[in-house]
């Protein structure tokens, strides 16, 4: 946790007057290659790295543009209320569909899985990752895709 703090710092002190911290960090953005088949892969990959780098699970956000993670398609087999009351827990990395992730809030990291769906779906799901995301926005997909709705998305 002091990790994200200190990450935090030099946008704040570089924020102007009225501004909020979070309003002024601009997150880093990565992006990770990979195909539409396996950006969901590679988001579990770049995850377990974070979680192994120490960065707590409650920190980590993950969107996907096509098929909803099965984390996410099992926790709402029990039902929005209990889907979400994990979210608004943060004490696990919460995976949500890029339909609903307007509905999330800000964590220190995002990695969007641009795993399919729509373009509507990825420039949605770019722009709310970038919005969320406080240090560290990471996009896994096809860099050509991801390139061309990125300068719409963010």
């Amino acid at each position: 946790m002091q990790r994200a703090s200190r990450d935090a710092a030099p946008a704040a002190e570089s924020a102007p007057a009225g501004r909020s911290d979070r309003a002024a960090a601009t997150p880093q953005i990565q992006l990770i290659p990979a195909s539409a088949q396996g950006a969901l892969d590679a988001a579990e990959e770049a995850v377990d790295l974070l979680l192994d780098s120490g960065r707590a699970p409650g920190d980590v956000l993950v969107i996907t543009t096509g098929e909803p993670h099965p984390w996410a398609t099992h926790e709402l087999s029990f039902g929005e209320a209990s889907y979400w009351a994990q979210h608004d827990a943060g004490d696990d990395v919460f995976y949500a569909d890029a339909k609903v992730a307007e509905r999330a809030g800000a964590r220190p990291v995002v990695v969007v899985a641009v795993n399919g769906g729509p373009e509507s779906a990825a420039a949605s799901a770019l722009s709310v990752a970038h919005a969320r995301a406080g240090a560290l926005l990471i996009v896994c997909g096809d860099p050509q895709r991801i390139n061309s709705v990125l300068g719409a998305a963010v």
